[in-house]
């Protein structure tokens, strides 16, 4: 049964990691193809199930060592009804792959969760057309039926809650609001931007997170920021405004590129962990509310414990004696 639905434990003050760019990692790191970035696609095979709970265990491993919360987020980010159907995908077919991707997380959540690492289990839905560049925009209605079936499905497979990762507009993010709102499922809405800190139709972050709450009457959990580097949107988080306490998770792209230039990069651009850690640590103090941290483009697990010690809120020491964790 689904554990926080009712009670999201990242609404505390507790620092939660994510994973970091799950595809990025999958295709650079791991070597395998993805069709269309389609992390979903290897859950076809047992093959590719054991990469997907080899990845996954790595970050379930990095919270448990420093005893910080986790979001386990489904590899689904791709697996709606268009991208579904170009790599031949029925709805029906659609659906088996969305309770598949969320038990897998119960496997590793059964496995690793302890009290001082609550492991929090999310449905991951995905932009219906391209991360980087809207075209052929839905109205709010048409995105909440579009994207209706697979917040369905998450519910019946248990999941806690549904994230919308890498939205580009506000009507899609008031869609899938308000599908989940329908069934019950708590949201969050994840915003990419440009470098100047605007979506990608133009709009401020602030007017499109204003947007949503006044909307749906603040339905979404909280919101996040991802798929952008830190340098790309720091300046519009410095009016000290209510909204940006709306803001509490950050999944940034390691590299500082745009979103065209990583489109034509043919090698992956992995920045500094370090450097990302320190910006991470800067952002806090702009975002009261930050508590939830991992990656998106570029990153890997590497990224993510720099970030985690960079922002921990105490000093953490590593000793071998069954590495366990002493405060220092």
């Amino acid at each position: 049964m689904a554990r926080y639905r009712n009670n999201l434990p990242q609404l505390s003050n507790d620092l939660f990691l994510t994973d970091g760019g799950i595809e990025t990692t999958l295709i650079f790191r791991e070597g395998l193809d993805l069709p269309d970035f389609a992390a979903f696609d290897l859950l076809k095979h047992r093959e590719g199930e054991k990469a997907l709970e080899k990845y996954f265990r790595t970050y379930a491993a990095l919270a448990k060592d420093y005893q910080v919360g986790l979001i386990l987020e489904s590899a689904t980010w791709r697996a709606n009804p268009d991208w579904g159907m170009k790599l031949g995908y029925s709805q029906e077919a659609l659906a088996g792959v969305h309770h598949r991707s969320i038990e897998l997380l119960h496997d590793i959540r059964n496995e690793y969760e302890t009290e001082r690492s609550k492991m929090v289990i999310s449905g991951c839905v995905g932009p219906r057309g391209d991360g980087y560049n809207p075209a052929d925009l839905m109205t709010a209605d048409e995105a909440e039926q579009y994207h209706f079936n697979q917040i369905t499905a998450f519910q019946d497979a248990d999941a806690d809650m549904v994230t919308a990762i890498t939205m580009t507009y506000v009507e899609e993010a008031l869609g899938i609001t308000r599908a989940a709102q329908s069934v019950g499922m708590p949201v969050v809405i994840s915003f990419t931007v440009e470098t100047d800190g605007n979506l990608p139709t133009g709009q401020p972050i602030k007017e499109a997170i204003e947007q949503v709450d006044i909307a749906t009457h603040n339905a979404p959990a909280y919101y996040m920021i991802n798929c952008a580097h830190p340098t790309h949107f720091a300046e519009v988080l410095s009016d000290n405004e209510s909204w940006l306490e709306r803001i509490r998770g950050l999944r940034a792209n390691a590299s500082t590129k745009s979103h065209a230039e990583l489109d034509e990069a043919e090698e992956l651009d992995d920045g500094n962990p370090e450097e990302l850690g320190s910006q991470y640590r800067e952002l806090k103090h702009k975002l009261k509310n930050l508590n939830v941290l991992g990656g998106c483009c570029g990153t890997d697990h590497r990224h993510v414990e720099a970030i985690c010690k960079a922002c921990i809120p105490l000093l953490w020491t590593h000793i071998s004696n069954g590495g366990q964790l002493q405060i220092v």
